[in-house]
């Protein structure tokens, strides 16, 4: 895969510019959408342990607050864009609406890699990026999350910041904090079993048991451990999964034919989600290529790592038996791969309504915040449940109703909703 070719905000426009067409906008709307609102790009200064100071930058995007506050997650990543960002705040205003929860979307990044940063000097990049953006972010206004490498505890960090500053205690500020400091309960595994709530779905919509299925996984981080786990007590079975290697600089995959243990699998890996090769040959894994894994004999190939995954280039590997694409990454399939999809007649869960399980917890999380009254875990993935469920639902019978692809229909549902919002505004 080319990811030096490859713009992810191109991407997200083309994906924009088609479904427009079949909603027929008018000129001012699809100027209004095709670009966020509002994007900050900044410096920001870190005294290293060393004594040195490092300048790191980092990125907030607002692409759209017609339907309430924007939302979206922080990415800690060495190899993060502002095209990056932009492209992932443009789909997180689309999963909020698919979902119908009254959030815009916004996102925001740092190019760093936390594998080589202290504790401390984590703490000071969290910090250092809440000074920068203290007066353009709040919880009435635009609400951060975690992402890819960014944790519970880096949000705790940057909400204590943001108190300081502001003098108050403002737990609503921001998500994914960690339980007993105003985090929510189910928050952890809501974005994974969000995933499998949408499988779960499909699956009986295909007339297929969860027990008669066989999947694979690109990425062990939380989302992939999380959908690994339910998607395993539903009755499915997971054979292989991919990861990143720090040291080796490339990706590998992790197969075992008769299906992989969950739990083994965490004893041996890291926190970066970073499986060590030495000690799975040992459990009996067998260590492939990291693309391995979509060439799979499996029902569900499901992308859980970053962008761009399944092109032109790697569709072509997709195996035969393959019934449902489910992307629990953002932006994991091109247009063109798009069209290959549909061509063979594989079910496809886009991104924005199979990972929203997330963001829709995190606005739980932000509710029972901002009310400081905060609901048992049962409580909360039974809501999820609904949410998801519901979304699931309008998203498909509209696919049949209109004869569209999976991805058109959740498009024309989120891109309506939010277009209709700033009618109603008056802004176009």
């Amino acid at each position: 895969m080319n990811q030096e070719s490859f713009n992810p905000f191109s991407m997200a426009q083309l994906q924009f510019d088609h479904v427009a067409d079949i909603l027929d906008l008018d000129k001012a709307v699809r100027d209004l959408l095709r670009n966020p609102m509002r994007e900050y790009a900044f410096n920001i200064p870190v005294r290293m342990d060393d004594g040195s100071v490092n300048i790191f930058r980092g990125f907030r995007v607002q692409h759209n607050d017609a339907r309430g506050p924007c939302k979206g997650g922080i990415r800690f990543h060495p190899l993060e864009t502002m095209d990056t960002v932009r492209a992932l705040s443009m789909w997180m205003t689309w999963k909020c609406a698919v979902v119908d929860i009254p959030l815009g979307g916004g996102k925001g990044g740092v190019i760093a890699d936390p594998h080589n940063l202290s504790a401390r000097e984590q703490e000071q990049l969290c910090r250092g990026w809440v000074r920068q953006l203290a007066r353009n972010i709040g919880p009435i206004s635009d609400i951060p999350a975690p992402d890819v490498m960014t944790s519970a505890q880096h949000m705790l960090w940057m909400l204590d910041e943001y108190e300081a500053i502001h003098g108050g205690k403002m737990p609503g500020f921001i998500t994914g904090k960690p339980v007993g400091m105003g985090g929510s309960l189910g928050r952890t595994e809501a974005t994974g079993f969000g995933v499998i709530y949408t499988v779960r779905e499909a699956l009986k919509q295909l007339s297929i048991r969860p027990e008669d299925t066989v999947a694979s996984v690109q990425g062990f981080g939380n989302v992939a451990q999380y959908a690994i786990r339910l998607y395993t007590q539903i009755g499915g079975t997971v054979i292989c999964v991919s990861c990143w290697n720090q040291n080796d600089q490339t990706s590998y995959s992790f197969r075992k034919k008769e299906g992989i243990d969950l739990d083994a699998l965490l004893d041996i890996t890291d926190r970066f989600g970073e499986i060590d090769k030495a000690k799975a040959k040992e459990l009996g894994y067998e260590i492939l290529p990291g693309e391995a894994w979509i060439e799979q004999e499996v029902d569900i190939p499901l992308p859980a790592a970053l962008e761009n995954q399944i092109s032109a280039e790697t569709v072509v590997n997709i195996n035969p038996r393959v019934r449902a694409i489910v992307e629990a990454a953002n932006g994991p399939t091109t247009p063109d791969a798009d069209k290959v999809i549909a061509e063979r007649n594989i079910f496809l869960i886009p991104d924005f309504l199979a990972n929203a399980g997330g963001v829709t917890c995190s606005y739980f999380e932000q509710v029972q915040s901002n009310m400081n009254y905060y609901w048992e875990k049962d409580e909360v993935l039974g809501k999820l449940d609904v949410k998801m469920t519901s979304a699931f639902i309008a998203v498909s019978e509209l696919a049949q109703k209109r004869n569209l692809h999976m991805r058109d229909a959740a498009y024309v549902i989120a891109v309506g909703r939010v277009a209709q919002a700033c009618r109603d505004r008056g802004w176009v």
